[in-house]
């Protein structure tokens, strides 16, 4: 079930994922990865996508399935070689969502040389919650937000923290692709990504964006 995708009264059908991993200085360090010198762009099909409140399925490819939160933008306009002093204009919804991983398969990925798509284009690896308007959401390039499990705080991060902001994000995904009504960028994830066990119920909440649930079946 692919969900649309509503800000207001505005309605949109997803069109591409746009995943951008390594954004975070943080999180960046507890891979033991060197920092990207520009922005890492790896993508999910819409079909990843799953709104809040339905279980998910454990993946059964991988042994080490890890929650990775992050801030998700919404495209509103066809946009193609953006400014950075014009991306905001060009973004319709702000939520948060979730890049699931199986951490295992990845590193034997990466080891070898090959894509990711088996580590994070799994069906129901892109949980993500209801979009807001940006005009609603304070300080939008300082955004707090959190993940919890079972209640324990796992992930906390803002947006102010990012390698690669929006404005620089958009300007750069803009400048390969022509973004199109229905693009989605997960901006990153922040330190402490960690397992998921069968039973967990994961939690996403940011002021003036909302709160949003997850159990993994």
């Amino acid at each position: 079930m692919i969900p649309h995708l509503t800000v207001g009264t505005q309605t949109f059908s997803p069109s591409r994922v746009f995943c951008i991993g390594k954004n975070y200085a943080e999180h960046v360090r507890e891979l033991n990865d060197p920092p990207p010198e520009q922005p890492v762009v790896f993508m999910k099909p819409p079909a990843c996508l799953m709104p809040p409140g339905i279980p998910l399925a454990r993946p059964r490819h991988g042994r080490v399935l890890h929650h990775e939160a992050e801030v998700v933008l919404l495209v509103g306009r066809e946009s193609g070689n953006v400014s950075g002093g014009r991306a905001w204009d060009r973004i319709a919804g702000i939520t948060l969502g979730l890049d699931l991983t199986l951490r295992d398969v990845q590193s034997d990925l990466k080891r070898k040389g090959h894509p990711w798509e088996l580590s994070k284009a799994f069906e129901q690896s892109a949980p993500i919650g209801q979009f807001v308007s940006p005009l609603q959401v304070p300080f939008r390039d300082a955004i707090p937000f959190e993940c919890r499990v079972n209640g324990e705080v796992r992930q906390s991060g803002n947006t102010r923290d990012m390698m690669f902001p929006v404005p620089r994000l958009i300007q750069f995904l803009s400048s390969v692709w022509t973004l199109v009504p229905g693009d989605l960028i997960f901006t990153g994830t922040p330190a402490g990504v960690g397992p998921l066990q069968t039973g967990d119920r994961v939690t996403l909440s940011a002021s003036g964006i909302g709160e949003f649930i997850w159990t993994l079946e």
